[in-house]
């Protein structure tokens, strides 16, 4: 039988707005694997202090069985316990070793990495993440495809960051709105690299997938993670249909995307949009590109992406800076990271047609639906006849990032990353009857 390491997968993702190199300071090395091992600690004391609470309520009354092996911080030179004789190949990883009931994580690059660039909560996440493998091994759980298995450990997680939240954590202050997006924000590059079965061995899941998971268990507790199974799971991880797909990662160039995803999205709304409560015939919307920070004149535009894309209501027509965010989104995330600001602006102007608001927390997120609404319309169409646009692998990914380069909460102002991808979600699995 051979034995499961199970952890994290960090795939190379890079969020625009979320630089990925460290912070530029006098700190050495070790300095920052010696401050980022002691979050480390804290955190999984925090999460045992969690469990110890939590567990007996999914257990059936059990007391829990705290981790018997210990924590251990490893580097490329002191590596972690034997995990049932697995020869050791440095990674920057973090994981649970069920045969020796223990939990490693590089100290050398990953946890100082992941708390220079998103946060020390992010690192607890993480975390709580790897001792949530431990519950399962507790549970009897185990017999489960390992995207399950990874998305159970993410929901149980969401459950102990729900905890943190509440203000009962002893290694955490609560977290504002702010910090809360950029702990998402770092769980977008722990996910599966896009085209990836969702039933490979090591699966971890997509990060639309993940977040979800996440997010339900912050909204739900432990209960609903505890009942993860196979057939009750959503799951959107599809593999790429055809070699040429794989090859460009299932991008389009960047003009062609521009066009063809500004047209969808003109066809969809014309289709759409007399169903819509206020609705009526769809009138060709304006798209236009703008550069080098000089936009087209407008009085009180209805703004996205910090300023750098608006709507118009004046003049019925909207803009986007094509020098800089439109390239930058396309290059760093993807081709439908284009997609989800041109679905973002058309639900915009699909909500100030119809006399509905944009400008407070459930306008916004009402834009998120409808952006996902389109979403769904791409991935449910019948493409059979190979005409037009469809949906590839990493593209929801994509579109979760986007969301996050948008902009972040600050100051528990506005809606959090949470809310926004969780509306944008509804809209894409369940259609444009959810988001009014």
């Amino acid at each position: 039988m051979r034995t499961l390491r199970i952890g994290l997968v960090v795939a190379a993702v890079v969020v625009a707005g979320c630089g990925l190199a460290p912070n530029n300071d006098d700190r050495t090395p070790q300095n920052d694997a010696t401050v980022s091992s002691d979050v480390v600690t804290k955190s999984l004391q925090d999460v045992e202090r969690f469990w110890k609470a939590t567990y007996p309520k999914v257990a059936g009354g059990q007391a829990f069985q705290t981790i018997k092996g210990g924590f251990h911080p490893y580097t490329e030179r002191t590596p972690p316990p034997d995990c049932g004789g697995q020869p050791f190949e440095y990674q920057p990883n973090a994981f649970y070793c069920p045969d020796g009931d223990f939990i490693a994580w590089d100290a050398q690059q990953l946890i100082p990495q992941l708390q220079d660039n998103f946060g020390p909560l992010l690192v607890g996440v993480v975390m709580a993440h790897e001792y949530g493998h431990a519950v399962q091994a507790r549970l009897g759980g185990t017999d489960q495809p390992t995207v399950v298995l990874e998305q159970q450990a993410d929901c149980f997680a969401g459950a102990w960051l729900a905890d943190v939240q509440a203000g009962r954590s002893t290694a955490f202050k609560k977290p504002t709105a702010g910090q809360v997006d950029n702990t998402v924000a770092g769980i977008l590059m722990l996910r599966d690299q896009p085209g990836t079965p969702a039933l490979a061995e090591g699966a971890h899941g997509n990060a639309f997938d993940r977040v979800r998971a996440l997010q339900e268990g912050v909204e739900q507790g432990a209960g609903k993670c505890a009942g993860y199974r196979e057939g009750n799971l959503q799951v959107t991880e599809v593999p790429f249909s055809t070699r040429e797909e794989a090859a460009t990662g299932g991008d389009l160039p960047y003009d062609d995307a521009i066009t063809l995803l500004a047209k969808d999205a003109q066809d969809y709304w014309a289709r759409t949009f007399p169903t819509l409560p206020g609705g009526g015939n769809w009138q060709q919307l304006q798209v236009e590109a703008f550069e080098n920070g000089a936009p087209p004149d407008c009085e009180k535009p209805d703004e996205s992406a910090e300023g750098a894309a608006f709507y118009c209501p004046a003049g019925d027509f909207v803009a986007f800076d094509n020098s800089d965010l439109g390239p930058k989104l396309y290059q760093r995330i993807g081709d439908f990271a284009v997609g989800m600001l041109l679905g973002d602006l058309f639900a915009r102007a699909a909500q100030d047609r119809r006399g509905a608001s944009t400008s407070d927390k459930a306008g916004q997120l009402a834009v998120d639906c409808l952006a996902g609404s389109w979403t769904n319309d791409l991935l449910t169409r019948d493409n059979q006849d190979n005409q037009g646009i469809r949906l590839s692998p990493g593209d929801l990914d994509e579109a979760v990032s986007a969301l996050i380069a948008f902009g972040r909460a600050e100051d528990n102002k506005g809606p959090s990353a949470f809310d926004r991808i969780a509306a944008y979600r509804k809209g894409a699995l369940e259609g444009l009857g959810v988001c009014v």
